[in-house]
């Protein structure tokens, strides 16, 4: 009997996901644990492996449809002695879309309506395509992604997806074939960007299905959380001096490792948070959650937007084990290679923008979460030492918290222990 494989959840949130590529074909052997498919969640492309054995008899949802709904059948696994004939038609009907992603211009649809719906995109699209001369490409996010990251022009690729889709796989390979990088520095021409009376031109990029949920997550953050902000102005140049010595005695090799201000910064934040546990809590609407492991998320930037990979028990872990699995997760999290339980989850989070000069800002809460740590870049200011006129190396750390389930009391608690461990690092080796 015939076997309907389906959308997978990959994550307690997922809705909805995009089928980025199909790494078998009709007519295709299938084992237990082959890898069938790409689906691309709001932050990462995940494999999908095959649970039965058998032949790829009909794949129903094609490489680079988005939106596709989780539990949907996607494709049909058949048995032995069973061919894509007995596939009933039911069976292979074209899977619900999530109407959000119908309303995009971007929406490729199953191969059997795609065409058929391609002349009728839409008000918004036929406007958009109407006021501007350039053609327009259709390609999976994950393509996109990766000819922006390899810095290469899409619109030269040619797309092998149905309707002449661009791929993950057309993308790899014109990056080796060498089709002509994207030109930054050169003006488009004058016909080729939208004109808006009262404005000049302007080039759409499509919101990617991650920079949807970060836009949805932190409008309702802003709209439903009560923040409040706590500052304080934190001396590291003893800091600086013990980062200096613990580098230069770095074993060289595989063991060798290099820390980093901001590894420092994640240490002292978990130790606060265990010398503060109130500060590591959650609302709901019943209770408030108070965690009892220490995780602490870390924001990394990445060309579709912001994610938080988490450094689990983080105040068990001494400063080199921290430095390498902050730079293990950033580096995997901006090449979309993170697995859902290391970003998921965390009781607070750390966004550091001080390595791009930026003296002090507020952070918006990522919710479920209570509190987010915005850190500055260390500068020499004017100081007071002894009643002495000094300079010193400061550095601006501002705590955004949920009234909710943490007080300003505790907020001021947290920040004076996070500070504390700060000025003076050797606390933090005990």
């Amino acid at each position: 009997m015939s076997v309907q494989v389906l959308m997978p959840a990959l994550s307690p949130t997922m809705t909805e996901g995009t089928l980025a590529n199909w790494l078998k074909k009709e007519g295709d052997n299938v084992e237990s644990g082959d890898v069938l498919c790409e689906i691309e969640t709001d932050k990462a492309t995940m494999e999908v492996e095959a649970v039965e054995e058998g032949i790829l008899g009909k794949i129903i949802v094609p490489a680079g449809t988005e939106g596709v709904l989780v539990n949907a059948p996607i494709a049909i696994i058949l048995e032995e002695g069973e061919s894509a004939a007995d596939i009933p038609d039911t069976a292979i009907a074209a899977p619900e879309i999530a109407t959000s992603t119908i309303a995009t211009s971007a929406i490729v649809t199953p191969a059997s309506a795609a065409e058929n719906m391609a002349p009728t995109a839409g008000p918004a699209a036929a406007a958009a395509e109407g006021s501007s001369n350039k053609p327009r490409v259709f390609a999976s996010p994950l393509a996109r992604r990766i000819a922006e990251q390899a810095g290469l022009d899409i619109s030269g690729v040619t797309g092998s997806g149905p309707n002449g889709r661009i791929v993950k796989s057309d993308v790899e390979a014109a990056v080796a074939g060498g089709v002509p990088a994207v030109a930054l520095t050169a003006a488009p021409a004058p016909s080729s960007p939208s004109v808006v009376e009262g404005f000049g031109g302007y080039t759409e990029v499509p919101n990617s299905g991650m920079r949807k949920i970060i836009a949805s997550r932190l409008l309702e953050s802003k709209q439903t959380v009560p923040h409040y902000y706590v500052t304080v102005d934190c001396q590291i140049d003893a800091l600086l001096g013990m980062r200096k010595k613990l580098n230069a005695a770095a074993p060289e090799g595989d063991k060798g490792y290099k820390i980093s201000v901001n590894d420092f910064i994640v240490r002292a934040v978990a130790l606060a948070l265990r010398q503060v546990p109130e500060a590591n809590a959650t609302w709901t609407d019943t209770a408030i959650r108070l965690y009892n492991d220490v995780d602490v998320s870390v924001a990394v930037a990445t060309p579709s937007g912001l994610i938080t990979p988490v450094v689990r028990r983080a105040d068990e872990k001494g400063l080199a084990t921290i430095s390498g699995e902050v730079k293990d997760l950033a580096l995997r999290g901006r090449d979309g290679k993170l697995l859902p339980e290391e970003y998921q989850g965390g009781g607070f989070t750390i966004s550091n923008l001080g390595m791009f000069g930026v003296k002090e800002f507020a952070a918006i809460i990522n919710p479920p979460q209570s509190c987010i740590l915005a850190v500055g870049a260390g500068e020499q200011r004017p100081v007071v030492k002894d009643g002495a006129l000094a300079v010193a190396t400061v550095m601006s750390c501002t705590l955004s918290a949920d009234h909710r389930s943490v007080d300003g009391a505790v907020g001021a608690q947290f920040l004076a222990a996070f500070k504390r461990m700060i000025e003076e690092p050797l606390t933090m080796m005990l």
